[in-house]
C-alpha cells in the first residue's frame, strides 16, 4: 500500500524547477502532495499510511489536526480510515489565522473535545517545520495537547530536529530521499 502512494506521490506530487517554499528558501524541486491525496485512491492511500504512523505515536491521540490546506485532506482521510479501523479519530483544521467573520475561530472541529484532548498534528511536506510548530502554538492556545507531528514527506531540511528541539515526538512516512536519491 505505502508503495502505491509513493508510486503516485512520484508521478503526480513530485516536480523538479525553481520554486520558493514556503520558508522563503529556493529549492530546486517541490513536492506538492495535493495532486495524489486529493484523487479517490491517493486518499485511501494517505489515510491508511498515516493512521498506522499516528498509532505508532508515543501517546495515542483522541484527534488528528490539519494545517489548512495541505493538512486538512489529510486529516479527513485519516478520520474516515478510523471508523473501519478503530478506535476512530476526529479531524480538526487549523487555520493560519483566526476567520474575521463568523465563528472567527483558529481551529474548526474541535468545540467538541474536552480541554487536553491529545491531538496529532498531520502535514504533507515538512521542510524547516516553522508553519508546523506555529500551528502546534495555537492547538495548545486552544488548551489542546499536541503528541507529535506526521507528515508525508520531510524534505530533510531542519523540521525532524526542530520538533525534537519542541519535545514534540515527529513521524514521516517518506523523506527526499524516495524523491531524491543521490541527495
Amino acid at each position: 500500500m505505502a508503495d502505491a502512494l509513493l508510486q503516485m506521490l512520484r508521478e503526480r506530487s513530485f516536480r523538479r524547477g525553481r520554486f520558493t517554499l514556503a520558508s522563503g528558501v529556493q529549492s530546486d524541486f517541490f513536492i506538492d502532495c495535493k495532486p495524489t491525496v486529493l484523487t479517490a485512491r491517493g486518499h485511501a492511500l494517505a489515510g491508511a499510511a498515516l493512521l498506522t504512523a499516528v498509532r505508532r505515536l508515543p501517546r495515542p491521540p483522541v484527534a488528528v489536526a490539519g494545517v489548512v490546506l495541505g493538512g486538512c485532506p489529510l486529516a479527513s482521510a485519516v478520520a474516515m480510515t478510523s471508523v473501519a479501523d478503530g478506535p476512530s479519530l476526529d479531524a480538526v483544521y487549523v487555520r493560519k489565522d483566526a476567520k474575521a467573520h463568523g465563528s472567527r475561530r483558529r481551529v474548526e472541529g474541535a468545540a467538541h473535545l474536552p480541554a487536553g484532548a491529545p491531538l496529532a498534528l498531520l502535514e504533507d511536506t515538512v521542510t524547516t517545520g516553522g508553519s508546523t510548530l506555529r500551528a502546534a502554538s495555537a492547538l495548545r492556545e486552544e488548551g489542546f495537547e499536541v503528541v507529535g507531528v506526521v507528515a508525508v514527506v520531510d524534505r530533510l531540511e531542519g523540521a525532524a530536529e526542530a520538533f525534537e528541539n519542541a519535545g514534540v515526538p515527529f513521524a514521516t512516512l517518506y523523506t527526499r530521499r524516495d524523491f531524491l536519491p543521490d541527495r
